[in-house]
C-alpha cells in the first residue's frame, strides 16, 4: 500500500486547523477558568444541559452531544454533582440508564458565565471571521463531523466511543 502523503497545501492546511484549535481551546478553558472557577468541559455539561427539555438529558445522549467517552462524561458529572450543580437521576424504563439533570444552582451558574464565555467566542474566532468565512467553516466542519460519525454516506466510523444504541428514558 502507497501511502498517500499530504499535498504542501494540505500539510499547511492541517497545521493552521491544529494550531487555531489548540490555541482556541486553551484560551476559552483560560477563560472559563478564571471567570466562572471550571473547565471548557464543565461549562459545556452545563450549557447542554440547559438547553435541553426539562434540563434533562440521557447520559449516553449527553456525552454524544459532547463527543466524549462516557466514562470521562461520568467523571465529569460526579464532580458537577459534588458542586450541586447536576444531579443524576435514573431512567425510567431502563434500569442501566441514567440522567443528568442541571440543578437550579447549576443553571444560575450557566447564566452567570454565558456571557464572558459568549465574549470569548465572539473574540477568539468570528470576531477574524467574515460572514462568508463562518458559512464556510459551518460547511467544512459539519461536513467532517458527519464522515467521523458515520452519518454523511462516506467512511461509516459508526464506533465512536460515545455511540450506543439505548432505549429512551419516558
Amino acid at each position: 500500500m502507497t501511502t498517500r502523503w499530504l499535498t504542501p497545501e494540505e500539510q499547511r492546511a492541517w497545521r493552521a486547523y491544529m494550531g487555531a484549535t489548540l490555541l482556541l481551546e486553551d484560551a476559552l478553558d483560560r477563560q472559563l477558568q478564571q471567570e466562572a472557577g471550571m473547565p471548557h468541559l464543565y461549562y459545556s455539561i452545563l450549557a447542554n444541559l440547559s438547553e435541553a427539555p426539562e434540563r434533562r438529558l440521557r447520559m449516553t445522549d449527553l456525552a454524544e452531544k459532547l463527543k466524549i467517552t462516557r466514562s470521562r462524561l461520568t467523571y465529569a458529572v460526579t464532580r458537577l454533582e459534588k458542586d450541586g450543580l447536576v444531579r443524576r437521576e435514573e431512567c425510567r424504563g431502563d434500569k442501566r440508564g441514567s440522567v443528568a439533570a442541571l440543578t437550579d444552582a447549576g443553571m444560575a451558574v450557566v447564566e452567570r458565565a454565558a456571557p464572558g464565555h459568549v465574549e470569548a467566542v465572539r473574540a477568539t474566532l468570528f470576531d477574524h471571521l467574515t460572514p462568508r468565512q463562518v458559512g464556510q467553516l459551518e460547511e467544512i466542519f459539519t461536513e467532517v463531523a458527519q464522515a467521523l460519525q458515520g452519518d454523511g454516506g462516506g467512511n461509516a466510523a459508526g464506533d465512536v466511543p460515545w455511540r450506543r444504541r439505548s432505549s429512551p428514558c419516558s
